[in-house]
């Protein structure tokens, strides 16, 4: 009976395109872009944003509500939490999800990006951007721009600030991966969109929030981030998930259903997850050595400037090294990552160049011609020392003695 009512579940799921809780499986080791539902998608690693799995991830799609990610974290950075906001007409009124703001109503910025974030409101969202911009199509110019030079999207422009239908309102997988990992990195919008449950005390709401992304109550080891939707671009989501150190961040854009697009990012999740695990490969300030140039016995040294990460399928050791130009290589599997790092140059190069300049050549592999080329150096400065005091000394006693003879004229 009970396999009766399963089967019955799932046709009738099929045939009305129902939202029902997902089942999370505990993972898969492959991966096809068949296997999704959404017609663009993407996987990263969260840390370093190693793309591990991609459909279509260039499309450009209309992004619905997850483009509160974007208003958020620019609300975030450059707005003043402690704000006070006054709720426009205009905000009270905007259509869709609302945290039922009132007309005049006062509230901090901090309590709005919760509500923008967690519950999704359209109305948050118009009153983020009047308080920051004057208006909703000045606020999405300064978002575009921010989103450009801070996150270094190409694929994105944004016409307002929820998400709401607008021919000009569009981006991309890649760049909505991207501007979720830039947003993950700030403490206060992590700590936001991992927020399961919230009171609020409205003038003319008094309720819970409760987040509408379904994955921090499904998915282990979920940490955000936001879902969206619209008629135009049906279902989106963008999911983030960590175990240990590792944590992806996972796209789904154009899903049929909302339960479409969290069987994509479970399914992208598990993959990543269980595929693979990020590694520190080094240390802010770690120093590594090569040679200067073939034949030659000076080392050019390089520090790393920040710590370094790389994506390496589980179980495996990351293959580093440096490469001719200074930077560190790193390959591990079907995976490549490069870094750059800091050049410093070794006194024994300013050496070489100041002696070239008196006309030596540099060292070569053998150490004794090295050092005779430094004594005959230091020689050639002293004789070169030696000769201006010994000009200096007699021009003073020429002088001396044209004086006296001078002198002797007179009298």
């Amino acid at each position: 009976m009970r396999l009766l009512l399963t089967y019955l579940l799932v046709v009738v799921t099929v045939i009305f395109n129902l939202d029902v809780p997902v089942a999370f499986a505990e993972g898969s080791s492959s991966i096809t872009p068949n296997e999704l539902f959404g017609e663009s998608a993407i996987l990263i690693d969260a840390t370093t944003g190693q793309v591990l799995f991609e459909k279509n991830p260039h499309v450009k799609l209309y992004p619905a509500s997850i483009t509160k990610i974007a208003t958020g974290i620019y609300a975030i950075e450059k707005g003043n939490p402690d704000d006070v906001v006054t709720v426009s007409k205009k905000a009270r009124y905007e259509e869709g999800t609302r945290v039922y703001l009132g007309e005049g109503e006062q509230v901090s910025l901090r309590k709005l990006e919760y509500g923008l974030l967690m519950h999704s409101g359209n109305d948050a969202a118009t009153a983020i951007a009047e308080h920051m911009s004057g208006s909703t199509e000045q606020f999405a110019e300064e978002l575009n721009a921010f989103l450009a030079e801070k996150v270094g999207v190409t694929e994105t422009h944004f016409a307002n600030a929820h998400g709401l239908h607008d021919p000009e309102h569009y981006t991309t997988a890649a760049d909505m991966a991207k501007i979720a990992q830039y947003a993950m990195k700030n403490p206060i919008f992590r700590e936001i969109v991992g927020t399961n449950r919230l009171p609020w005390d409205g003038r003319e709401w008094k309720s819970e929030l409760i987040n509408h992304n379904k994955l921090l109550r499904d998915y282990p080891g979920a940490t955000g981030i936001k879902n969206g939707f619209t008629d135009q671009a049906m279902h989106t989501l963008v999911g983030s998930a960590k175990r240990g150190d590792t944590e992806m961040i996972a796209v789904t854009m154009k899903a049929a259903s909302s339960n479409y697009a969290y069987k994509d990012v479970t399914k992208l999740l598990d993959f990543g997850l269980n595929g693979y695990e990020t590694k520190q490969i080094a240390s802010k300030g770690e120093r590594y050595s090569a040679i200067a140039a073939p034949g030659d016995t000076n080392q050019v040294s390089y520090t790393a400037k920040e710590d370094l990460y790389a994506t390496v399928p589980v179980g495996s050791e990351p293959l580093v090294e440096l490469t001719a130009d200074g930077q560190l290589s790193v390959s591990a599997g079907e995976l490549a990552m490069t870094y750059p790092l800091e050049r410093h140059e070794p006194p024994a190069q300013r050496v070489q160049a100041a002696s070239a300049a008196f006309g030596f050549g540099a060292a070569d592999d053998d150490s004794s011609h090295s050092y005779a080329r430094y004594g005959l150096l230091i020689a050639w400065l002293g004789m070169n020392l030696f000769l201006i005091g010994y000009t200096f000394s007699r021009s003073r006693r020429m002088r001396r003695v044209r004086q006296r003879n001078l002198e002797r004229r007179v009298n």
